[in-house]
Formats: C-alpha cells, sequence, structure tokens
C-alpha cells in the first residue's frame, strides 16, 4: 500500500485498544479508526506493542505474534517495513525475543555482522540467520 497523506500513523495505544479490547469507550474509537481508515505503524510502535502485551496484558508469545500478524493483515494497515517485521515475527516465533529479532533483521540485509554482549542474542540469532553474530 503507497502510503498518503490522507494515512494516519496510529501510536500503541490505538493498536492495544483495538487488540485487547480492554477499554469501552477507547477500544471502540481504535476499532472504527481502524476500520475506516487507511493507517501507518512504525516499527517503533510495533514494538512497544510487543512490550505492552507481553508485560503489561501477560499475553503468551503465540498469542502476541498471531495478533501482531492479524492486524498487521488487515486491509487499511500499512506497516514501515513489512518483511522485516515478517521475518522478525517469525524469529520470535522460534523464540527470539523479538526486540532482538528486530534489530537483526533490520541488519541481515546491510550488515556483515551483528556485535554483541548479549550470548542468548548470539545462540538464538545464530539459529534463525545466516547473519554473523560475535562480540566485539
Amino acid at each position: 500500500m503507497k502510503l498518503s497523506a490522507a494515512m494516519l500513523a496510529v501510536d500503541t495505544n490505538v493498536i492495544v485498544r483495538f487488540l485487547t479490547n480492554d477499554h469501552p469507550q477507547q477500544s471502540k474509537r481504535a476499532r472504527t479508526l481502524v476500520d475506516g481508515n487507511d493507517v501507518w505503524v512504525s516499527l517503533t510502535v510495533l514494538l512497544e506493542t510487543e512490550w505492552v502485551l507481553r508485560s503489561v496484558y501477560r499475553y503468551p508469545p503465540t498469542q502476541i505474534i498471531a495478533s501482531l500478524r492479524d492486524f498487521a493483515g488487515l486491509t487499511g494497515v500499512s506497516l514501515e517495513n513489512p518483511a522485516l517485521a515478517d521475518r522478525a515475527l517469525t524469529w520470535c516465533a522460534g523464540g527470539m525475543d523479538f526486540a532482538d529479532a528486530l534489530h537483526l533483521s533490520a541488519a541481515a540485509d546491510r550488515c556483515e555482522a551483528f556485535v554483541t554482549f548479549d550470548a542468548e542474542l548470539m545462540k538464538a540469532g545464530k539459529k534463525a540467520t545466516e547473519l554473523k553474530l560475535r562480540e566485539p
């Protein structure tokens, strides 16, 4: 979908209300907004949404991944970088932390290696991607 001046960028709280239906008035407004408009979601909003669903709402990873994929698949929803987000969600489904998966996905096509002190990330990343992971 091509971005346009008529497209609306949405914040994390709009997506959370849409997905959780936890606030009668705001959830209804979020659903009306998303269902009736073309909306754009930045990767940072996607990342924060995952964090809120995991840490505040205690959604299990499978429910978070399904919810984000379903939301991203709605007719009027456009993601900042759909391929990057899809790859990160796939890696997250394999057990990787979503933030780490986004970091690696962003670097995978651009960089020689991803450098980190995080041993768990290196282990998970080596299973998920051909991108080299190493310590500084």
